[in-house]
């Protein structure tokens, strides 16, 4: 009889140990985000290669609602107010946020980010794209070179979560 609890005892243990370590595991894989704008969570976010496959998918004027988890390339150095993401194979998209309303750090290039709105594909002028350029921090000669449009996949944020 003895020998049935402490079998039964030794079982309970390791059960509810395993749980724990499970749970450990779980909150540590878990990113911790700074919120801007709307809140919005990471849940059921796509890619970039899939937005990247949306954005092929897009004519100028169409619009689509989405969430997209990627890392931030570039970011307005004057006050935040744009930001490029990571499509992968060399592609970005440019994001601004909705209605001015909120801006992001100049200081989270290079971090995971969740950007939800609207993905869009846009004719960008060459005035604005010096402008870009020049809060960018480029050079004189680097902006000088731009010279013609561009079409440009954009995205019109309402909700960012940057990883902290």
């Amino acid at each position: 009889m003895k020998k049935i609890v402490l079998i039964a005892a030794l079982s309970v243990a390791l059960v509810s140990c395993s749980k724990k370590e499970e749970t450990v595991v779980k909150s540590e894989s878990k990113m911790t985000y700074a919120s801007f704008g709307d809140k919005i969570t990471e849940e059921n976010s796509i890619t970039k290669d899939e937005m990247l496959a949306k954005y092929k998918s897009l004519k100028s004027g169409d619009t689509l609602n989405v969430k997209v988890a990627t890392k931030i390339n570039e970011i307005c150095q004057n006050k935040g107010c744009w930001m490029t993401l990571d499509l992968g194979k060399e592609e970005k998209a440019f994001v601004k946020f909705k209605g001015y309303s909120f801006f992001v750090p100049m200081n989270a290039q290079k971090r995971a980010s969740v950007v939800e709105g609207k993905a869009f594909v846009e004719e960008t002028s060459v005035a604005e794209l010096k402008h870009y350029a020049e809060d960018e921090g480029k050079s004189a000669e680097e902006i000088a070179k731009i010279t013609e449009p561009k079409t440009e996949y954009k995205f019109l944020a309402h909700g960012v979560l940057i990883a902290k």
